[in-house]
């Protein structure tokens, strides 16, 4: 066989597919007729070998209970891909499989933390960090990221130590790469972090999911960088983002203290979820065993929408300032030299440019005058996105 759905280009209609992309605006309060550039997932079909394979599991015609075991293929296909793409080597004792990174990470928060016991993120942040905090009933602390004005993001790691210290933080979740702000954190900025949460007995959920699209630097596995600190460390992958296979629900958590995924086990067991669905299991092993020409072509369409994002706005949309992406398929805006207040520009990009973007304020109050697109689309999607956002700051 040889990969077929190589064609980044077609437009594919995805409008009455249960879509959460594309078909509910108008529950969640967007024009019907809205462009969507939100969500976390890509407008491509995913690798041929994926379809095969689910088409064989469809042949078969039976869709009772499944699961995975040592030596039936899924985690050889997981740990291969770990393997080829990270060097990073992995062992079934470590795996942990969920349905998805957000149960992993509200699954980590009830095994680890207490209701009352303080969490620590670094907004702006992927939202739904803050929202499970909140909604399991545990202190949000942030260590908010400090931005220059004029394209980068650092750690302010004074005020992370300190604010562990103040608030008895239990638990940080780390974003790497970051969502939104695309940084691909440095092996000497995790260290300085991970030494922080080592001497002050913090649990570090390593929410690694996007580290397969990587543009700039190298992407560093944080429980790798010292022995101690896969002791205290929950590194959470999927196939979701690379592969496009969110709706298969299929994640890989990889745990190598012991005592550690005792507690997360039973955590897991007590939300009475079932077994994998055959359909993810099959998804994921073609995918992680033969999808690599797909991967690597998939990437280098990605980049060059990017590359086409960032020329387009410097030259079309004064005032717009593009964070450089150094990871994800995600770009972050910055809008605050237009004059426009947050309330004003979400009205525009909503009402006139009839765009359903991720707007910053949901990413924390550090995210305010921000606007996040998902760029994993075919060019001319992305071309009449930038073409609507061009014409309502000319209008304005």
């Amino acid at each position: 066989m040889s990969e077929r759905n190589l064609d980044f280009d077609k437009v594919i209609d995805r409008k009455g597919t249960h879509c959460l992309k594309y078909d509910f605006a108008v529950k969640r309060g967007y024009p019907e007729d809205v462009l969507p550039l939100w969500v976390a997932d890509m407008d491509f079909k995913t690798t041929s070998y994926v379809e095969d394979a689910l088409n064989e599991v469809v042949s078969h015609n039976i869709y009772g209970y499944s699961n995975i075991q040592n030596g039936d293929g899924f985690f050889e296909a997981v740990a291969g891909w770990m393997k080829r793409h990270h060097d990073w080597a992995v062992y079934p004792e470590w795996h942990v499989h969920t349905p998805g990174v957000c149960f992993a990470i509200a699954n980590a928060i009830r095994a680890y933390t207490e209701i009352g016991d303080a969490v620590i993120i670094q907004q702006p942040v992927y939202y739904p960090f803050s929202n499970i905090i909140i909604q399991n009933s545990r202190k949000l602390v942030s260590n908010d990221l400090i931005y220059d004005g004029a394209g980068h993001y650092s750690i302010d790691f004074e005020d992370f130590e300190n604010k562990i210290k103040e608030n008895n933080v239990k638990l940080f979740i780390l974003c790497n790469p970051h969502n939104p702000v695309g940084r691909v954190w440095t092996k000497d900025e995790l260290e300085k972090l991970g030494d922080i949460c080592s001497k002050n007995g913090v649990i570090v959920f390593s929410d690694e999911i996007h580290f397969d699209f990587i543009w700039s630097g190298s992407h560093t596995i944080f429980q790798e960088i010292k022995p101690e600190y896969k002791e205290f460390t929950i590194t959470a992958t999927a196939p979701s983002k690379t592969f496009n296979l969110a709706g298969a629900q299929q994640s890989n958590i990889f745990i190598a203290n012991e005592e550690l995924k005792k507690k997360f086990v039973k955590e897991y067991d007590v939300a009475g979820l079932d077994e994998p669905n055959r359909f993810g299991i099959a998804a994921t092993m073609a995918a992680y065993n033969y999808g690599d020409e797909w991967y690597e072509a998939v990437k280098k369409y990605i980049k060059a929408n990017i590359e086409f994002a960032e020329e387009y706005i410097e030259k079309n949309l004064p005032g717009v300032k593009l964070i450089p992406t150094e990871g994800t398929y995600l770009i972050w805006l910055d809008f605050n030299n237009t004059g426009l207040c947050a309330r004003e520009l979400d009205d525009l990009i909503i009402k006139k440019a009839k765009l359903w973007l991720d707007s910053g304020k949901i990413f924390g109050k550090t995210g305010i005058g921000f606007e996040r697109i998902n760029v994993a689309c075919p060019r001319s999607i992305l071309l009449e996105a930038l073409e609507r956002i061009k014409n309502i700051m000319s209008d304005k």
